[in-house]
């Protein structure tokens, strides 16, 4: 992806009183300036591809952002590659568009897990958006999201032994992310004038 460069990009963006804000991190971003990406997307494809994630993505790089967005829709049940770990980790901010049937995907759920473990080793921004579901259903595994770790535990259960530790393993490291991620500031759908995210202050 060709990237295209901004000394100073500012975004607006009008958001619930949850949101984050770079004053929120130590040194903002200048201590991850040299990134490869100033912004790597995670989302469901069926819930957000055609409409919010394209709407986002677009009025990103038109503000001269270089932005990262995954098909995760062609990696079904494949483990996350170097490639994309590198571009986890060389991204500054971080964002999982956490919707509907985010958690029923095993890709969705180990970029997540990745992203938390770059926010707490090496200091990332995550900034989660919550697509028509509440941070407290994420939070508490309600509805969708309990369903999809129960499910993923017990395809995890089938597996022989060896493979059933591992996978249970990270189940619980899915459910964790979960848990973080929905305890973290972040914008709500709902609650973002006119359905969309209108850019949010901040110099990349």
């Amino acid at each position: 992806m060709k990237r295209t460069h901004s000394e100073a990009s500012i975004y607006e963006v009008s958001s619930s009183s949850t949101s984050p804000h770079v004053g929120d991190y130590k040194g903002g971003t200048k201590g991850l300036k040299g990134n490869q990406y100033d912004v790597f997307l995670s989302f469901r494809g069926e819930d957000t591809r055609k409409g919010f994630t394209d709407y986002l993505y677009t009025s990103l790089v038109e503000k001269g952002i270089c932005v990262f967005i995954d098909d995760n829709e062609l990696r079904v049940g494949k483990k996350i590659g170097p490639e994309l770990l590198c571009s986890i980790r060389q991204s500054t901010i971080l964002i999982p568009i956490i919707s509907e049937n985010y958690a029923s995907s095993k890709w969705c759920l180990r970029e997540l897990a990745q992203m938390l473990k770059c926010k707490r080793s090496r200091q990332q921004i995550v900034w989660p958006i919550f697509y028509k579901v509440k941070p407290s259903q994420v939070r508490h595994l309600k509805a969708r999201f309990g369903d999809a770790i129960k499910a993923h535990k017990e395809n995890g259960d089938k597996m022989v032994l060896k493979g059933r530790k591992k996978a249970l393993k990270e189940v619980k490291e899915w459910e964790a992310a979960l848990k973080e991620v929905g305890s973290l500031k972040g914008w709500e759908s709902d609650k973002i004038h006119n359905g969309y995210i209108i850019l949010y202050q901040i110099v990349v």
